[in-house]
């Protein structure tokens, strides 16, 4: 990394746990889906370890770490999470920013960024429709020139695909571009896409230290960036 962290012509920022902490709304609708279904519920600290790889990984994991006799085979895993997946949006949707908000620092840093003329992307495995709704809710969808997500490409994170259609879409060389992100998800794709990577130490990094994601850098504050 040769260059300074507040001299990039664009950001693709991860969403969940770098920009803001939707824990506690994801939280609670996997919760509800899975009381819904018969299955035991999670603490919220347990289920901040699976956000990141989008609503379908989170559910298998939530199955796995409770060993569901009825999720054994390939076909009756399929089936129940796809129906836990249609409870879990369904909920999410009605409570999407009941308790979810930006982290310190994320409103002031974006509008510098905007002010610097940076263009900014959002760079996720959300869906395209909760993505949308998050970001509306919490009145950030303004400062993006560019939201890229889990469905927007046939390959998610951590290939390459997301990452290289945002740095299209904002109309700037990925050498240009600065990934900021906060977990391994994130580094993968950022270099699989060519561009440099930052992490924050505090998101949803599946158990795994900032420090040892092999990004080029861990700042401690999206202040950082400007």
């Amino acid at each position: 990394m040769n260059v300074p962290l507040s001299a990039y012509d664009g950001y693709l920022f991860d969403l969940d746990g770098t920009l803001v902490d939707t824990a506690p709304d994801i939280s609670a609708a996997l919760n509800h889906a899975l009381q819904r279904h018969g299955y035991s519920g999670f603490d919220e600290a347990l289920a901040r370890h699976w956000v990141g790889h989008g609503a379908r990984v989170l559910i298998r994991q939530a199955l796995q770490n409770q060993q569901a006799p009825d999720a054994d085979t390939d076909s009756n895993s399929e089936a129940i999470t796809e129906a836990l997946l249609a409870d879990f949006i369904g909920y999410y949707e009605e409570h999407i920013a009941d308790f979810s908000k930006p982290y310190p620092a994320v409103i002031d840093t974006l509008t510098q960024l905007n002010k610097r003329g940076a263009k900014l992307a959002i760079v996720t495995n959300k869906l395209t429709a909760l993505s949308k709704q998050v970001l509306d809710a919490l009145e950030l969808t303004r400062y993006f020139q560019s939201i890229v997500c889990g469905d927007s490409t046939d390959n998610p994170k951590p290939a390459a695909d997301p990452a290289l259609l945002a740095c299209r879409e904002l109309s700037v060389p990925v050498t240009r571009v600065l990934f900021v992100g906060d977990s391994a998800t994130d580094v993968d794709c950022a270099r699989a896409a060519g561009c440099d990577v930052v992490c924050v130490p505090d998101g949803y990094n599946h158990g795994i230290a900032a420090s040892e994601l092999g990004a080029d850098a861990v700042i401690e504050s999206l202040q950082d960036l400007v």
